[in-house]
């Protein structure tokens, strides 16, 4: 991905990030406070969400509903630097680049929440960030619903179709899983939470990305009522994901599992 986008804002301990053309940004409603949870809860507008290994929180602001998110590591890591990450130029600080891939998706028109701003602390050679963004209304991710009853078959048609259309974009989602897809009220698929993911030329990693989702899928399904997830159901999914690729065939390896 080309350019920084946004429009920084510089902090004592590290900057902020929001969109560039943006004169009345959330920053001027609480300035940096705003990625405190206690600053909403003060204001009695904090809600927990559960958001895999991170720590986040639904926000409400007005008429407004975000998504706070503070970074936290996952794997042996966490044991040893929890929410710390070692510092090699804000380019690449992750709440950042998670910002500009959100800001490129959204602008396009994809299935992406809206970004509204990031931050990171930085002290001495690690820091610490937080993203916020643009609740999507109504929705409950995948794994939820799929707990809850059994998906109609057009539901896993129209979840291959938003993949696909993000693959056919070139976003590469570094952690595709049930968690991070959700479905709202009106049917509507989105996909979240795009840590570590990119913007890259289509090819055999979106096989890959379709493998995790897979796995996903299988482990939950062993926990649930039998035929809430079989083989016809990821059928109906990639018959989705292809028909985005009328044209222009999906890479290889990306009709199955």
């Amino acid at each position: 991905m080309t350019g920084f986008g946004g429009r920084r804002i510089g902090t004592a301990g590290g900057a902020m990030l929001a969109a560039a053309d943006d004169v009345s940004g959330p920053w001027d409603r609480g300035g940096e406070a705003i990625f405190d949870p206690s600053y909403w809860q003060a204001r009695g507008g904090l809600e927990p969400a559960a958001r895999g290994r991170g720590s986040a929180w639904f926000v409400r602001q007005g008429g407004q509903e975000w998504v706070l998110r503070h970074y936290r590591r996952g794997g042996w890591a966490r044991h040893w630097l929890d929410d710390r990450y070692c510092w090699s130029g804000e380019r690449r600080v992750r709440a950042f680049a998670e910002w500009r891939l959100l800001e490129v998706l959204w602008a396009r028109g994809l299935p992406v929440p809206q970004p509204i701003a990031a931050r990171y602390r930085r002290r001495l050679l690690c820091y610490r960030c937080d993203l916020i963004t643009r609740r999507i209304a109504d929705a409950q991710p995948l794994s939820a619903l799929l707990a809850a009853a059994p998906l109609p078959q057009s539901l896993w048609q129209a979840i291959g179709a938003a993949l696909g259309h993000l693959h056919r974009a070139g976003a590469d989602h570094a952690d595709l899983n049930a968690h991070n897809i959700l479905v709202d009220g009106a049917g509507a698929v989105s996909v979240i939470d795009f840590d570590r993911g990119r913007l890259r030329r289509p090819g055999a990693w979106t096989a890959r990305n379709l493998r995790r989702l897979h796995r996903s899928l299988v482990k939950l399904a062993a926990a649930q009522p039998a035929a809430r997830f079989t083989a016809a159901h990821w059928q109906m999914l990639t018959a989705g994901y292809a028909a985005v690729w009328v044209g222009s065939p999906p890479p290889a390896g990306s009709g199955s599992a």
